[in-house]
């Protein structure tokens, strides 16, 4: 019997992943990763938890354990703190600096779910590991999941071929709500339990005031594009992404604004109070840390580039420095430090980050 050590996040996705693990007939446990020390999230900004004073990763933890004995599997319990700060908060943080949109999910899946834990789980006796991802491995390919609202393969786009080797994602072929019913019908504790949202180690904090922390606000003027006058004044580029609309309240406007660019050496934030501005439209840009997780190397195929954006006809270019240009016809709110995500048919065939965004030919000042 084949031997598979499953991660155990706590969640509804992980809990029934592991239930149709055991129907296929896999010796399965589970393992449970701490990536994120809470008691600094609490240290610096008070308990945000809550009526039982456990933060959300313990209670994670806890609902993971009992899961598992629900289930009758073991729970095993790693600390991946350290590796965590070093290869994807690091990270966050640079890109922040850079005037950048990171997505860390993406690291944490490259450096930590499918390599420490990977290694973690071959020293348990695994012959695979799992996840409870939607997403799907077919003949040697990664595929899209059959719930193509939670399809989350543009999260994996950084995985090499070597890492999706002897993975099993139980859930590629079955919806959201198929899940919560097996969940319902083996009476889990996590049958409804809300999914987790935003980024993992801020969780439902305020995100201004958790990265006060770790970068110091630098206010500076808001800047209406369309007529050079200053509109108010923002807290730091590092709050901001390209194309954002909610959220801003700049200088008391309760009007919609739309962020359209940054410069960094003036410390100034662009906006525009014009919905139908194409500010924000790219037709290429240009894409670096690049990866593919198969042999395919199309010129003509689609790339997303956001998570839950449309999928667009886009031609590759291979440059000589590793880059990829993608071309397309207009794009609104391509933006630098996201990743773009390839795909070829129903293949997820990988990705990189875009470093830089052009119309027409012409860098886009989107970052100054």
């Amino acid at each position: 019997m084949s031997k598979v050590i499953i991660g155990m996040s706590g969640g509804v996705d992980s809990s029934v992943a592991a239930i149709l693990l055991m129907k296929q007939g896999y010796e399965v446990e589970g393992l449970f990763m701490r990536n994120w020390d809470s008691s600094i999230n609490n240290d610096i900004m008070g308990n945000p938890n809550l009526n039982n004073n456990i933060c959300p990763q313990e209670q994670d933890y806890n609902d993971a354990v009992e899961v598992c004995k629900k289930l009758g599997i073991p729970l095993h319990r790693i600390d991946f703190v350290k590796e965590y700060w070093d290869y994807v908060f690091e990270y966050f943080l640079d890109e922040l600096k850079k005037g950048r949109t990171p997505n860390p999910d993406i690291m944490c899946n490259k450096y930590i779910k499918f390599d420490l834990f990977a290694k973690e789980a071959k020293r348990l006796g695994a012959d695979y590991i799992a996840t409870g991802h939607y997403a799907k491995m077919e003949d040697g390919y990664l595929k899209k999941a059959k719930d193509s609202n939670k399809d989350q393969t543009y999260f994996l786009c950084q995985l090499s071929k070597e890492q999706l080797q002897n993975v099993l994602f139980p859930l590629g072929d079955i919806d959201k709500t198929e899940v919560r019913k097996i969940a319902e019908e083996n009476n889990l504790i996590t049958a409804h339990k809300k999914d987790s949202t935003g980024i993992c180690f801020i969780g439902e904090r305020h995100f201004k005031e958790f990265l006060s922390n770790y970068l110091p606000s630098q206010p500076g003027d808001v800047i209406d594009i369309d007529t050079n006058k200053k509109v108010g004044e923002h807290n730091g580029l590092m709050y901001y992404t390209i194309g954002q609309r909610k959220g801003l309240d700049i200088g008391g406007n309760k009007d919609r604004l739309f962020v359209v660019g940054k410069n960094l050496e003036k410390n100034v934030l662009y906006v525009s109070f014009k919905e139908d501005n194409d500010y924000l439209i790219s037709t290429s840009c240009e894409v670096e840390d690049v990866n593919f997780n198969c042999e395919l190397r199309p010129t003509m195929c689609t790339a997303k580039f956001r998570y839950r954006a449309t999928e667009y006809p886009v031609k590759l270019t291979y440059l000589d420095n590793g880059n990829v240009l993608v071309e397309y016809d207009g794009v609104k709110a391509v933006t630098p430090g996201q990743a773009c995500v390839f795909y070829f048919e129903d293949k997820c065939i990988g990705g990189g980050l875009i470093k830089e965004v052009r119309k027409d030919g012409k860098k886009l000042w989107y970052l100054l």
